[in-house]
């Protein structure tokens, strides 16, 4: 479940804004505006202490990529930082420190973003800084050397030396064939040891341009003037030409898919996922919601049924998860994750798994523990809205795979009215073998030289 993985880190990074100083009138009031070169700017009130939060959203990511450039967009968000003529290499984020701020940059499948976290009064710095980097990088050669081996070394260090990450990129080459999910964000060594600068240098031209952006802000500040502002800063530069993306849908799966990955590992891993659609895709709009309560009620928290009976009741498992997300750009996978406990072998855990399955496919749940899991849902999101990094990465996201983001504002409701009906019916549907992959980690002897790297490594932050 990388992408949880790389939220909870991210989040991590965020500033979480304390108890209330002062409440605003306003807090949680959304404004909309749209530049003349087609930059759209989002800007969210949240009066509760002096800070925002400034996000720069481009729609690119490795979902965006073809074959042969994987990777492509990760080393472009590296090169970001090295400067242009008016901010050289190092300036941007000796800038950033000097006014008390936060800065870095990630990459997902369908987006990367920068950020910067600051005293509310820093905000032209912020935008003065993103604007100018944009449109004018400069791509030295050196440079860009320089980055592709440290990217190439983050792969060693993350995935490669890491049996449960390469497990996990193993499983999402397999499950996924013609969908552009097949390929990592980080991208295949081969590919990171042929990229060119002329590669790096067309993907920045084509997509890095205002009328491919969304600039998103939260926190203290006054709507009228972060628009003026963002009038002054990025209102000058020129708009670009993406073009269309070619759709590239997934093919048919017809059967069942199984992989064994050997690699040196002090335990088995398994990873188990179910083709499903989300709510970009879904023919019916309630069922991403459903998806997403199902996830809840075998993975939503301890008295969920993944960690009350096989981590504790039965034993069988030393740690197990699920996980969902609704707000893809193209169809996504529902996954399962475990690792045996002591004296069980991965195939007993796979069937455990399956019986899990099985019982929410024949039987539905029941109203005191789906309320309880909505109940459990619902009190994860309201404490992540503390976080003005997250209000900021929820609104971001959904603009740039293409929702709007009042999504986010009908989530709330949109679970209360899942019914145990439709978690059934979502089971019945898409948790069957015919969508399934399934992944397993084969522990080959450990090199006491060279010992495995534990977890499932971190999202691809700067």
């Amino acid at each position: 479940m990388q992408k949880y993985r790389i939220m909870a880190l991210l989040c991590g990074l965020a500033l979480i804004a304390p108890a209330p100083l002062r409440a605003g009138a306003d807090d949680g009031a959304v404004h909309e505006y749209s530049l003349d070169n087609g930059l759209k700017l989002i800007v969210k009130e949240d009066h509760r202490a002096p800070v925002m939060v400034s996000q720069l959203w481009y729609r690119v990511g490795s979902s965006y990529e073809h074959g042969g450039i994987t990777g492509l967009s990760h080393v472009l968000e590296h090169m970001m930082f090295k400067g242009t003529r008016a901010h050289p290499a190092g300036e941007f984020s000796r800038i950033i420190a000097e006014n008390g701020g936060r800065e870095n940059a990630f990459t997902g499948r369908d987006y990367t973003a920068y950020f910067q976290t600051m005293e509310k009064s820093r905000l032209p710095v912020s935008f003065e800084l993103e604007a100018d980097r944009m449109r004018n990088l400069l791509l030295p050669g050196d440079e860009f050397e320089k980055e592709v081996r440290v990217v190439m070394e983050e792969r060693r260090m993350r995935t490669e030396d890491n049996p449960q990450a390469l497990t996990y990129e193993q499983f999402m080459a397999t499950a996924w064939v013609s969908s552009p999910y097949h390929n990592p964000i980080i991208g295949w060594m081969d590919d990171l040891e042929n990229m060119e600068i002329g590669d790096l240098s067309t993907w920045y031209r084509r997509w890095y341009a205002p009328n491919n952006a969304t600039l998103v802000v939260v926190g203290d500040v006054d709507p009228d003037e972060v628009h003026a502002l963002a009038k002054k800063h990025f209102g000058p530069l020129k708009p670009g030409e993406p073009g269309p993306l070619k759709p590239r849908r997934e093919v048919k799966q017809r059967g069942e898919k199984r992989i064994v990955v050997e690699a040196p590992a002090e335990l088995p891993f398994l990873v188990m996922g179910y083709k499903v659609p989300v709510l970009k895709t879904a023919e019916q709009d309630w069922e991403p919601y459903a998806l997403d309560v199902l996830a809840g009620v075998l993975d939503g928290g301890e008295s969920a049924r993944l960690a009350s009976r096989l981590v504790r009741g039965k034993a069988i498992a030393a740690s197990a998860g699920a996980g969902y997300d609704l707000y893809d750009r193209l169809d996504s996978l529902f996954i399962l994750e475990a690792t045996p406990s002591s004296g069980h072998d991965i195939g007993q855990l796979e069937q455990a798994l399956l019986d899990e399955i099985g019982e929410l496919r024949k039987k539905q749940v029941s109203d005191d523990e789906l309320k309880r899991v909505k109940a459990q849902i619902m009190a994860s999101k309201v404490y992540a809205l503390d976080s003005i990094f997250y209000q900021a990465m929820q609104i971001g996201m959904l603009e740039t795979i293409g929702l709007d983001w009042r999504e986010m504002e009908r989530y709330s409701e949109r679970v209360q009215a899942v019914t145990a009906e439709q978690v059934q019916a979502v089971a019945k549907k898409y948790l069957v073998p015919q969508r399934l992959t399934v992944a397993r980690l084969k522990p080959l002897p450990i090199d006491p030289k060279h010992p495995p790297r534990r977890g499932m490594g971190g999202g691809h932050v700067r």
